[in-house]
């Protein structure tokens, strides 16, 4: 009797200690960093800026503006285009000389930059840079520069889209025509 009870003793303290052990583990975080950059979760959510009123018709048009002044100094025919914080068409110039197929292209630039809330650039980079092919499969993406959104006192109220040069020539103008909002 007396061995069975220490047995028993021995079985049960085993048991604790497994059960502690086990405890233990689970409740340890992992420390390797995950194999697929996909995998990281970040603390706060990226790209969370929120939309606010759409741009004004006049504003707009000043960005435009400030978009085709760049480009005229620099000898490039562009088309630009400003959407209101919904994605919407407000306003739009083509440049004398402007390719064609650059318009849809302008206005998808300025689009995808509101509906994703980030410059069109973070996608090519994404592609070219990082190999990530599933922006690929994302709808209405442009993983080419020259989308910016028009942010406003920490709000989206547009983005400007420029298309016609290359990839850099279009991001400097739509950089001169957001500098009109984003300060």
């Amino acid at each position: 009797m007396k061995h069975r009870s220490i047995a028993m003793q021995s079985i049960v303290a085993a048991m604790m200690g497994f059960s502690a052990l086990a405890g233990a583990q689970q409740t340890t975080p992992p420390t390797a960093t995950p194999s697929n950059p996909m995998d990281v979760v970040p603390e706060k959510m990226p790209f969370n800026t929120p939309y606010g009123a759409p741009i004004t018709a006049q504003r707009a048009q000043a960005a435009i503006q400030a978009a085709v002044a760049e480009a005229t100094h620099r000898g490039w025919a562009l088309n630009v285009a400003v959407v209101d914080s919904g994605g919407n068409l407000v306003s739009f110039l083509r440049m004398d000389g402007a390719q064609l197929a650059s318009i849809a292209i302008s206005e998808h630039k300025a689009r995808a930059s509101v509906k994703y809330r980030r410059a069109t650039h973070v996608f090519e980079d994404a592609i070219q840079t990082k190999d990530a092919k599933y922006i690929l499969t994302l709808d209405d993406v442009i993983a080419s520069r020259g989308g910016i959104p028009l942010v406003e006192d920490g709000k989206i109220i547009g983005g400007i889209g420029c298309s016609g040069g290359t990839g850099s020539q279009d991001e400097v103008a739509c950089t001169a025509g957001a500098g009109t909002v984003n300060k």
